[in-house]
């Protein structure tokens, strides 16, 4: 069993179903609310360094959907002041387990990072863990 921060965004039912599935797991985990933490670039840095840029942002963002942000546009710095600017571009959820940073509900990361593996709970939605389309949402 692992303590796990899980930064959300408050109300996203997607969110909810990856919080449920690692307490069902065993796991603490402790909520933050995405949207309303007190960013650095530095601290968001923290998740992102290991990934792309394109990579670290929220494709359901609406800035993203509607065409008026392309992921692939942009450099470092420009993405995290991009998202310092509009929490709603972060990718989501972000999670520590201990020194551990993960984006994204990348179930093979979280399996190294926790030590054990995510048991489904009813209503799991098929396909990618990270997004939902499924009607119940």
């Amino acid at each position: 069993m692992a303590l796990i921060h899980f930064w959300e965004k408050p109300g996203c039912q997607t969110n909810a179903r990856q919080r449920a599935e690692l307490i069902a797991s065993g796991h603490q985990v402790v909520a933050h609310d995405l949207l309303g933490e007190a960013w650095t670039e530095m601290r968001l840095l923290d998740f992102f360094m290991d990934l792309p840029v394109s990579e670290w942002f929220n494709m359901n963002a609406p800035k993203i959907k509607s065409g008026e942000l392309i992921p692939g546009m942009f450099d470092t710095t420009s993405a995290l002041h991009a998202m310092m600017a509009d929490h709603l571009l972060i990718r989501r959820p972000l999670m520590e387990i201990g020194s551990t940073r993960i984006v994204g509900f990348n179930l093979e990361q979280l399996a190294l990072a926790g030590g054990q593996a995510l048991r489904p709970v009813s209503g799991n939605c098929s396909g990618s863990p990270e997004r939902c389309t499924d009607s119940h949402h």
